[in-house]
């Protein structure tokens, strides 16, 4: 309990969130990366994963490949970066290693939602004379969305918590408040600093499930 206790007297002294090395500024850097590495992927692998579920051909090669990323630490990815000409691009070799990381789950949920969509339902819209493009925003896309928004919750997490690499090479983030406790030896510190990392994922996933149920109540508004 002295750990506990230490880390909560840290957190709770004033001095420690002002300033450039502040948990505010850190915090600040922390939301920065982690939203800019999502916003991004999403970008790029949701159009993709849902395109290719709607076609229902090419998918499985291209989660297979995406999720090779899985398998390659975001630190490895990062320290390359760091050896080439984009080790002075401030945050972007951060972001791009978050981005190749949280790809393969935005990928995968987004063809697997749209692929697992009940084929009746299908064959009952495409017996309506509904065109593709309705077909997809009227039914596959609106089903699909309970896995979608599973994939961009685990993204969405996985990203927060390893956006704290960035302190390994220099950077901001809330893991400089983890290194700085390490470099001083102050567990309570550390400690301090795991807890705002878990705390900053919980309240990303809480704020996504939240989303998703205004979603799902503005779905069933509008089907009445």
């Amino acid at each position: 309990m002295g750990v506990v206790t230490d880390a909560w007297g840290w957190l709770t002294t004033g001095a420690h969130w002002t300033g450039e090395d502040g948990i505010g500024q850190r915090l600040a850097e922390h939301v920065y990366v982690s939203g800019a590495a999502l916003l991004i992927a999403s970008a790029l692998a949701l159009p993709l994963g849902l395109w290719l579920g709607h076609l229902g051909r090419g998918g499985a090669l291209a989660v297979n490949v995406s999720n090779v990323g899985r398998a390659i630490p975001v630190f490895a990815v990062l320290a390359l970066f760091m050896v080439s000409p984009l080790r002075n691009a401030g945050y972007v070799p951060t972001v791009v290693a978050l981005v190749l990381f949280a790809i393969p789950p935005l990928l995968t949920n987004a063809y697997v939602g749209v692929r697992e969509v009940d084929r009746a339902a299908v064959r009952a819209a495409r017996g309506m004379g509904m065109t593709g493009g309705q077909l997809f925003l009227r039914v596959e896309l609106p089903l699909a969305r309970p896995v979608v928004m599973t994939g961009i919750r685990s993204a969405a997490v996985q990203v927060v918590a390893t956006a704290t690499v960035a302190a390994m090479v220099g950077q901001g983030g809330l893991g400089r408040i983890i290194t700085a406790g390490f470099a001083t030896y102050d567990t309570a510190q550390v400690v301090a600093g795991a807890v705002l990392v878990a705390l900053l994922a919980l309240l990303v996933e809480g704020a996504l499930v939240g989303a998703d149920r205004l979603f799902a109540r503005h779905g069933r508004l509008d089907e009445r």
